[in-house]
């Protein structure tokens, strides 16, 4: 720590005479790099920022490669920098070694500009530090453009491998929708739904997790994927004089059609195809508008025989898919455990009582 409160303590940097007229020319063009850039950070920050992070990464990358240089040249690149730019942020030697690391794992430059470049750097550093493999670093930076992912949604993402998930439902929808929109709808669905923000107190009866899920309709909405918008809970359908309920009932934006969504807490049986293919007919008919697509049904079970559902679902003609859903959370208990943990309401209570 410093004797005063804003003094600034720069880490000894040791001399480099051995290579001064080499590390003199290089900083010189590290200078004129960021010297050149500082308009157009100005008028498009953050694409030009991260460009020029990058090739200030390979600039030191190319420099140890070619000279041998070490780490310490970092400290004294960071304090050199931060001399000629006093006003300018971002150059500690923890950030440049961020900046080698981004050029080391980003070897392709022109990706860096197309997509990359439009990421928060921070948002950046989480990719090359919770991603090793590279076709799935590239994977969730496309989906954390496509999605405005911020940099909390985007590790959320990484860690309940979305996607390892995503387009592994079991499904018809090659047979039912056009190619472009069975496309889009295989990409859509996952397999399997977490439902982890639901605790460890997980209910057991349907009509519970459909009331768990509503009053956690946010990170419910989250785990489902962009551009579902929720319509309601135990929605009331009318059949000749016959009363129905759909357990939730979602509108995908992108997709423009309904989703029908059934919630079963047991494994997956062929009869609950037909109820869930009886509620889209009755959506198409009574809710979807002449320019909404055909109504897609979703039907999370708590297990299934991939052979069987796809036998189940070929008689039908309306968009289906079958997934399950888990609670890990919950899962990872004993049975005799789970029955004995306290509620959310319980533990609130005694503390009131106390």
């Amino acid at each position: 720590m410093g004797k005063y409160k804003d003094e600034v303590i720069f880490p000894i940097v040791p001399k480099l005479t051995e290579m001064d007229d080499e590390y003199i020319s290089f900083i010189q063009d590290v200078k004129n790099e960021i010297r050149s850039q500082r308009l157009a950070i100005t008028l498009n920050a953050n694409a030009s920022m991260i460009c020029l992070y990058w090739n200030i990464g390979n600039a030191v990358l190319k420099k140890q490669a070619e000279q041998g240089w070490g780490a310490k040249v970092i400290d004294r690149m960071s304090k050199d920098i931060r001399d000629e730019f006093p006003d300018m942020n971002g150059f500690s030697p923890r950030n440049i070694k961020y900046m080698r690391k981004f050029a080391e794992e980003w070897t392709d430059f022109e990706f860096v500009q197309r997509v990359v470049a439009q990421i928060p750097w921070r948002t950046n550093i989480s990719l090359i530090e919770k991603l090793k493999d590279r076709k799935a670093r590239e994977w969730y930076a496309c989906k954390t453009i496509e999605h405005g992912w911020s940099k909390t949604i985007l590790e959320i993402q990484i860690e309940t491998k979305q996607m390892e998930r995503s387009g592994q439902s079991t499904n018809n929808f090659h047979a039912a929708l056009p190619p472009n929109d069975s496309d889009m709808a295989e990409q859509i669905f996952k397999d399997p739904y977490l439902f982890d923000f639901l605790g460890t107190n997980m209910p057991r009866r349907e009509v519970e997790i459909e009331k768990q899920l509503t009053e956690h309709i946010q990170s419910f909405l989250l785990e489902l994927g962009q551009g579902f918008a929720f319509v309601g809970r135990q929605v009331h359908l009318e059949l000749g004089g016959d009363d129905f309920y759909i357990d939730m009932l979602f509108y995908h934006l992108k997709l423009r059609c309904y989703v029908v969504i059934e919630l079963k807490a047991c494994k997956f049986e062929p009869g609950f195809v037909s109820q869930l293919a009886m509620y889209q007919n009755i959506v198409n008919k009574t809710l979807r508008h002449p320019d909404d697509k055909p109504t897609i049904g979703l039907l999370l079970v708590k297990d299934k025989n991939d052979m069987v559902v796809k036998y189940s679902l070929e008689s039908y003609t309306g968009p289906i898919g079958v997934a399950e859903w888990q609670n890990r959370l919950a899962d990872a208990l004993p049975d005799e455990v789970k029955g004995s943990l306290p509620t959310i309401e319980e533990i609130e209570q005694e503390f009131k009582d106390d």
